[in-house]
């Protein structure tokens, strides 16, 4: 713990905004766009803090988005702790259980922390997925505005 400690009392308040959302972002990255990434990177050397492990979390909700939190159900997560050889640690929690993903995952918060590195991270893989998961989102956006039904009533005078 000590380690992931390190990595966030460097930064500043707005790198760890920006590093939270590239989190989020690569969390939700699909396999496909992160298998792409990483077959242009060559081999990158690491040792593993903490291998992936698969787990159940609690997910929680509020009824109508503002009420009291419950508990909804439970939700399949895989996680992992690397360590690039320049000392960064990179780390991942994603939803499911490819073990593929999360060690990818990892790697790029690593290699974000890199200045040398980051750049062509962001450039390679956080914008294009960032691009597409807004591509996703506006597409199913348009699927449930063609669902949307609209009532009116017409009211009728009687003379």
């Amino acid at each position: 713990m000590t380690v992931l400690q390190d990595s966030y009392s460097r930064s500043t308040d707005g790198d760890e905004r920006e590093r939270a959302r590239c989190l989020g972002l690569l969390a939700r990255a699909p396999a496909e766009l992160l298998e792409a990434w990483a077959a242009g990177l060559g081999a990158t050397e690491f040792e593993w803090l903490r291998q992936p492990e698969q787990g159940l979390v609690m997910v929680q909700a509020r009824a109508g988005g503002t009420g009291e939190r419950f508990n909804f159900g439970e939700m399949t997560v895989t996680r992992c702790v690397l360590r690039l050889r320049s000392g960064r640690t990179g780390v991942a929690y994603v939803q499911g259980r490819s073990k593929r993903r999360a060690e990818l995952a990892a790697l790029a918060d690593a290699m974000l922390q890199d200045p040398e590195l980051a750049e062509a991270v962001r450039n390679g893989l956080i914008a294009p997925v960032a691009a597409h998961l807004a591509s996703e989102s506006e597409r199913s956006a348009r699927k449930a505005q063609a669902t949307k039904v609209e009532f009116f009533t017409l009211a009728h005078e009687d003379d």
